[in-house]
Order: structure tokens, then sequence, then C-alpha cells
């Protein structure tokens, strides 16, 4: 014990010793992490200053990177409409002009003008979510409001307030038109240089509510003789559309030839499909197709990427194209459809190239078919994905990630990949869900197959679809067991069987939620 007691008394001495000799130890400052996310990150309040507002807070969370301010409430304060898809990972502000998209852990953001191709511009940091909602970093909010809107943002760090100065006030010249063509209305507002705007609706009303600009031309009401348009209001900062019962206006389009611009209204005969509130609103019935008319098959892998390869030799990429080919023959001959293949023979197609193909050819529906393999004979049976961000369990983001790579391929931007499908999935994940679910338990029942259940994970191959898309797992080439039950002709007209009744279960139930939606073929 005495022994001890010494040894620790020098151990100690020699520690408080060193620390007298090298005092520069506790004073160096903490090295600075490039994840943002590896040390604590003050959160708090920020006053959001708006000359002419009443002040009221923003959620901020100061990370080593810069600020980072709720994007839902400084939207709502200015007026924008903000929509979040249905993973939360797209969050669409929606100009006048153009949609602008940003999402989680993606320092970059798209926009979408109505007219053109998409623009993809860098941030200086990178937005996250948490609780309070999606965080972004000042630059966005320059590069959206600002440059939308004309407000100028500042950032006053010592009393944690975000100042926004109103835009520079601009006079310019406009003049309204109208003419109505084939049922239709047409109102044309034609500016001497492209104006600061935004849409607003009312009941029987579409309102183009300047931003930061006035007119010149002095206040008038027009009233019109037009089956469509009762009046045009002009004021200082704002043009009024009235429209007339059971008539509807589009979204307005902007054609921009500097220094003019033209904003045009379109506006038609009312439908069950039109939407007259501020979402996008859509052409009449009659000009919609309902139901599944066009299905895309898509076999996995082919060329160089045989996929999975059996104890045998069995190779995924000849498998699944047998399957497909047998797939196609059995629903357009059951079904009054027309069945698309991504490829009809052993040639390599890149992930991206196929759900293209299902967009260009309008597909309702796509499958994406494929046969699993993993470490040891044991694993067994189906599963069916439908696509998201995050993995539903591990050996999901496995399968991703095993099927994910690809021969000659550079990889993607996963993550700015999926927050432009969350916008185009919004309204097919729903159905995407209750496809996956119809393929699992047609396959567990029909051949008696372990369920193992319906999942989600980012695979690439269903990313861009514009319709409902799965991929379906439909066995273990690992398994020496179901590898041979693979080589029998009646085992595999077995599991295309299956999968046609799943369709045609699908196509069933959706053509009758379109049919008494009033949206049927």
């Amino acid at each position: 014990m005495k022994q001890g007691s010494a040894t620790g008394s020098r151990i100690l001495l020699w520690v408080a010793a060193w620390l007298i000799v090298c005092p520069w130890v506790l004073a160096a400052p903490a090295q600075e992490s490039d994840d943002e996310e590896s040390v604590p990150l003050p959160i708090g309040n920020a006053g959001l200053v708006v000359a002419g507002q009443p002040e009221f807070t923003v959620p901020f969370t100061l990370t080593p990177g810069g600020p980072r301010f709720a994007l839902a409430p400084i939207s709502a304060a200015l007026g924008v409409e903000l929509r979040i898809g249905p993973l939360g990972d797209s969050h669409t502000l929606i100009f006048a002009d153009r949609k602008i998209l940003v999402g989680p852990e993606q320092a970059s953001m798209v926009s979408v003008p109505n007219d053109g191709e998409q623009e993809i511009s860098t941030l200086s940091g990178m937005p996250f979510r948490d609780a309070q909602g999606l965080k972004v970093p000042l630059d966005f909010l320059e590069n959206t409001f600002g440059e939308e809107l004309g407000y100028q943002f500042t950032w006053d760090s010592e009393f944690t307030k975000l100042i926004l100065a109103p835009p520079e006030r601009r006079e310019i010249d406009g003049s309204v038109s109208l003419r109505h063509d084939f049922g239709f209305s047409f109102v044309e507002i034609e500016f001497s240089e492209r104006p600061r705007y935004r849409v607003r609706r009312e009941p029987g009303l579409l309102i183009i509510e300047l931003k930061g600009d006035r007119l010149r031309t002095p206040e008038y009401r027009r009233d019109l003789d037009d089956p469509l348009v009762s009046a045009i209001l002009a004021a200082d900062d704002e043009i009024r559309i009235e429209l007339r019962p059971q008539a509807a206006a589009f979204d307005p389009r902007l054609r921009s030839s500097p220094p003019k611009a033209t904003l045009t209204v379109e506006v038609s005969p009312s439908s069950e499909e039109t939407v007259t509130s501020g979402t996008p609103v859509r052409r009449p019935a009659a000009r919609r197709r309902g139901g599944i008319r066009t299905i895309v098959l898509d076999p996995g892998h082919g060329g160089e990427e045989t996929g999975a390869v059996g104890g045998s030799g069995t190779k995924e990429s000849d498998l699944v194209l047998r399957v497909s080919r047998a797939l196609k023959r059995e629903l357009e001959r059951r079904l009054p459809v027309r069945v698309v293949l991504t490829r009809n023979e052993d040639i390599h197609v890149p992930h991206d190239n196929r759900t293209a193909i299902a967009n260009q050819n309008k597909a309702d529906l796509f499958i994406s078919l494929h046969f699993n393999s993993t470490f040891g004979p044991w694993a067994h049976g189906a599963e069916t994905y439908f696509l998201s961000r995050e993995a539903s369990d591990e050996l999901a983001a496995q399968a991703a990630e095993k099927e994910n790579r690809a021969v000659g391929e550079d990889s993607p931007d996963l993550g700015l990949k999926l927050i432009l499908w969350d916008l185009a999935q919004s309204f097919h994940l729903a159905e995407s869900q209750r496809f996956a679910n119809l393929v699992q338990e047609e396959l567990n029942q029909a051949l008696g197959l372990r369920d193992r259940g319906v999942k989600q994970a980012p695979f690439r191959v269903l990313m861009g679809a514009k319709m409902p898309a799965v991929l379906v797992e439909l066995g273990f080439l690992s398994n020496p067991e179901e590898e041979a039950k693979l080589q029998r002709p009646e085992y595999i007209k077995q599991l295309v069987d299956s999968l046609v009744r799943s369709v045609i279960r699908f196509k069933t139930q959706m053509e009758a939620r379109q049919q008494a939606q009033g949206a049927g073929p």
C-alpha cells in the first residue's frame, strides 16, 4: 500500500510539473472540424426585421460555416409558397416564373424556370434539417428571395437579427390586352422591364402583385365582354384579373425579351380537374389519360455487368431478361397495355437511361427486375423496394449499394437526384408503396417464398421515374435450392403469373380510385 501511494504521488507531481512547463497545451484552441455535425451547434431565435412589418423571430443554428436559418417562417413572412416533398427531401419555393429546389445535406440549389432548362448553383454551406425544419445558409436567401423579389439580407451577429432591406422601388410601364381563341382567354401584360412579382389567388381572382415595382399606368378598371374574364383592374402595385363563374386561370408564363417582358395568363373553362387555389393548375380532365396504359420493364444489369452469379453459373443479367420477356408477353396477352423493355438483349444500359426510357414512353408503371445474392447459401425469398433517401434497414442499404454499382458509370450525386426525384414523385410515392405491397403479397402467397417484406432504399435506377416505380428482387442466386428452381420453366411461369396478378390488381384499384375522383380514362 505504501509503495502504491508513493508511486501515485510521484505521478501527480510529474503531471503538475508538466502542466506548469507546458501551459500552452491548455490554451491551444480546439482544431476546427470540417464536419459541422461533429461539434455542438448553438441554436436560438433571430429577430427577422422587415421594413414596415413587426419584428418576429426565426429559429437559427450557428455552425462553423456560418448561420443557418429556418426556411419556412421566412417564406411565410415574404408571401412565397413553400412546398415540401413527401419524403421531406425537396423543399420548393414557388416564384412567379420559376421553382427553386433545395434539400438537406446538399450544398446546392436547383432553379427550374417555367420555360427553360434547370440550373444548379453551389451554396456556401450545406442546409440541414432538424426539429425546426430545413435550415439554409444566408446566400441561399440572397439567391432566392433577393434575386426574385429584390430584398437585401444582412446578418447582425451581435444582436442576432436578420435584417431585410425592402427592394428598391422602380417605375415601369405596363399595357394589358385580352384575346379569346378556341374556347380559351389570354390576358397578356407587356412590361417595359422584367417585373418582380408574385401571384396571389382569391376566389374568382388572380392577382399579379408587384414586389418593389410600381406601374406608371393610371389606376383603372376595365369591364369586359368575354366569356371567361369579367374585368381587369390595374393599380400602381398590382393587376387583378376577375374570372367569371366556372372559369379558372392557369399559372402565368413570363417571356423575357430584354429589356421588355410579357406575362401571359391563360384562362380556361373550369372542370373537376381544374384547381383555382394557389397550387399549380392542371388542364381539363378531357386532356388527361388515366389508368395503366404503358408499362416499362427493366431487366437489371446487362453487357459486362452480369450482376449476381449463382454457384452453378447462372447469371442474373441473363435470367432477368428471360423473366422480363416472358412477363411482357403475358401482360400484353392478358391486359390492354403496351409493354416496353429497357433492354431486349445482353447490352449495358446506364442506370439513368432506364428511367429516362420510362419517362419518354410516358409509362404509367416502372418495374425493375433483379435477383439477389449474399454471403453464404442460406438467404432465400423475395423482397420488393420503393425509393427513399434512407434505407429501411442495413440489409436494404447493402442491397442498394450493390445494385447501384455499375460498369463504366460515374457515381451520381445521389442526394441531389433524390431532391429532384422527391419533387417528381409527389403524386406517385403512395402508389409506389401500394404496388410494392401487392407484388410482395402475390409472390409470398403463390410461391410460398419467405416474406422478406417491402423495403425502402436509395436505388439509383428508380430515381427520376415520373410514375409509380418499384424494384423487385425475385430470389437469391446464392442459394443453391433457389438457383435450381429458377432453371425450371414451370417455376419461371409461376413467378411471371404472380407479377401479372399484382399488376392486374394495381391497375384495377388505381382506375377505380381515379373514376371515384372523376378522373377516369
